[in-house]
């Protein structure tokens, strides 16, 4: 017998989805029921892999970590409201990262009184039937649909697909009520097949003529031009393009809170990475790119380009429509795929004409003196951050985030096969973020990874999802890494985390950056208050710090999920403490988890 839930699992297969990361409910018989007849089938196979979650949340937040290691969707089955609730904040991540996922949530039963297979049969049912249960998630999906039959359900899923892997990507949000599930539908409905080359992804835009010569024109001209990007390498295509540019003209790129690699860290013109604050050398740039950016700069912080400045702006929503409030005071506004808007630029600087500019000897001097320029830049950025890791805490035996970050970079490197090429590097320490990006210094596409949005607990999922995506595209990962802040940590629900990290063999090295407390709020009341009654006051006092009561973090992970774990509270024991712990991850094959005691905040 096939029904709906049949269709549903054979359109995912033949539309290359692999994975589907679930928490079932009672709106999900024809499921269980269609992966039983799967398994008979298939000598106990299933058409999609199926990851039992314990937490909504850590589902979402895997299938996005997978999503962005293999760039095509996984999926997500919850239970009808409250499971669709229970995904929390991993639906803000999920759009505000682009990332594409499908998620599917049956819904109570429209009958009850066993007019058709699937009525409702338990209380529970007339509780959850709600009036508008995709509103819970509409305003952060690309799409919503409801599945109203089982002869239309492929053309659904596809459509859904089809969307959720157009620019700007993201997540789509499909429900179908109980009785639609258990529908049945005839071998013909069941065998029939969509052509998928029929139903692509929109195709990527182009700059017009005029933008790209105008683009082009000013880049030439500029005494200090500035490349802005925040998420460019999302896909990796653009990476080798953005560094083209860079290397071209000597121009100096920033990544301005940035989720993925968009330029490498070892490039010579590159001169860091910024989360919050001024952002350097706005005040020197007299011609800036802003390349996928989703907030190039914050403006009370004493930020603003030179009012003669020539701005331009590159994205697939520049706009940023979704946002209640975005601006950035620009000379023109491209939407286009920066891959092929950025090639275009560099076709436009190859041009005879482009080359007789270049070739003119008071032009090529000034490129000159901008690389030597860049490279002291790129060579002072470098120095400071040598310098910070050889610092500890004031009390000079706990250790500084830099010293962690450093020496966690360093024993990675010695301890990997490949020498940290090979290293898959997931990011969560929130007010630390700037610190991890500066100190680990990726230069590998894709090597590093952030959620794209703000709801914190995102890395344990998402390291889980990463490592399953990894083997799907064929990516050898050495070791995967999470770095995570001690609030962090417990947002991240660790017991589902590591229970399915544990069952489903992903293990991964976390470091946990223990700060005894949560600083982004404390920072946020010094940024409005600098001078406030709070701004003197520790953590503890008002309310984000933890004090001395923290949770055994590790002891979480352990018990779980059987994890390995360590707590640092001397700096000089954080080496030999990682080194056993990446022999955990790479030998065992189990998870740990290194706790970094820190200064209180």
């Amino acid at each position: 017998m096939y029904t709906t839930a049949s269709v549903f699992f054979k359109t995912l297969a033949q539309a290359g989805v692999t994975h589907a990361f679930v928490n079932w409910g009672s709106d999900h018989p024809a499921f269980l029921e269609d992966l039983a007849r799967q398994r008979v089938e298939n000598d106990g196979r299933t058409l999609v892999e199926i990851i039992t979650c314990p937490s909504e949340y850590v589902a979402l937040s895997a299938a996005h970590g997978y999503a962005l290691v293999v760039g095509k969707p996984a999926a997500v089955i919850v239970h009808v409201d409250v499971g669709t609730q229970a995904m929390g904040g991993a639906v803000h991540n999920a759009d505000r990262g682009q990332a594409p996922v499908l998620i599917f949530a049956g819904s109570s039963p429209f009958t009850a009184s066993d007019e058709l297979r699937g009525s409702r049969n338990e209380f529970m049912m007339w509780l959850q039937d709600i009036p508008d249960q995709a509103a819970i998630v509409r305003q952060y999906m690309r799409y919503t649909a409801q599945i109203q039959s089982g002869k239309h359900a492929s053309k659904m899923i596809m459509r859904a697909l089809q969307i959720a892997t157009s620019q700007p990507k993201g997540p789509v949000y499909v429900w179908a009520r109980r009785e639609v599930t258990e529908e049945e539908v005839d071998e013909a409905t069941m065998n029939s097949t969509l052509p998928l080359k029929k139903w692509p992804s929109v195709t990527a835009s182009a700059l017009s003529a005029q933008a790209v010569d105008r683009i082009a024109a000013a880049l030439l001209e500029a005494r200090f031009p500035l490349i802005i990007t925040g998420s460019s390498g999302l896909n990796p295509a653009v990476v080798p393009l953005l560094s083209s540019l860079s290397t071209t003209l000597a121009i100096g790129t920033l990544v301005v809170a940035g989720s993925i690699v968009s330029i490498p860290c070892n490039h010579p013109y590159y001169l860091g990475f910024v989360y919050a604050g001024k952002v350097p050398h706005l005040e020197d740039a007299d011609v800036m790119l802003l390349v996928d950016t989703d907030v190039p700069w914050v403006d009370v912080m004493d930020n603003a380009p030179r009012p003669d400045a020539k701005v331009f702006v590159i994205g697939n929503d520049p706009l940023k429509r979704t946002y209640g409030w975005s601006h950035v005071d620009a000379d023109m506004v491209c939407a286009a795929d920066s891959a092929t808007a950025i090639s275009q630029i560099l076709g436009a600087l190859s041009t005879s004409e482009s080359t007789v500019i270049l070739s003119d000897p008071a032009h090529a001097a000034t490129i000159q003196e901008r690389r030597a320029d860049l490279d002291a830049r790129h060579g002072a950025w470098l120095a400071g951050l040598d310098a910070a890791e050889s610092q500890l805490a004031p009390d000079g035996v706990l250790p500084s985030v830099a010293f962690v970050l450093g020496t966690v970079r360093d024993v990675v490197h010695a301890q990997t096969p490949d020498h940290g090429r090979r290293v898959l590097w997931m990011n969560e320490s929130v007010s630390n973020s700037a610190l991890a990006w500066n100190h680990i210094r990726p230069e590998v596409p894709g090597s590093f990874l952030m959620s794209g949005g703000t709801s914190l607990g995102w890395v344990l999922g998402a390291s889980v999802g990463a490592s399953l995506g990894a083997r799907v595209a064929g990516k050898e990962y050495e070791l995967v890494v999470a770095l995570s802040g001690d609030g962090n940590f417990l947002f991240g629900v660790p017991t589902a985390a590591y229970w399915i990290a544990r069952r489903y063999e992903t293990p991964f090295l976390t470091v946990v950056l223990n700060n005894r407390g949560w600083q982004s709020p404390k920072h946020s009341l010094r940024g409005v208050y600098p001078d406030g009654l709070g701004s003197q006051a520790t953590g503890q006092k008002l309310s984000v710090g933890f004090g001395l009561e923290n949770a055994d973090y590790g002891g979480v992970a352990a018990a779980a999920g059987g994890a390995w774990t360590r707590r640092v509270e001397r700096a000089p024991e954080l080496q030999g403490t990682l080194e056993q712990a990446i022999r955990v991850v790479m030998v065992e094959k189990r998870c740990a988890v290194v706790e970094c005691v820190l200064e209180a905040i």
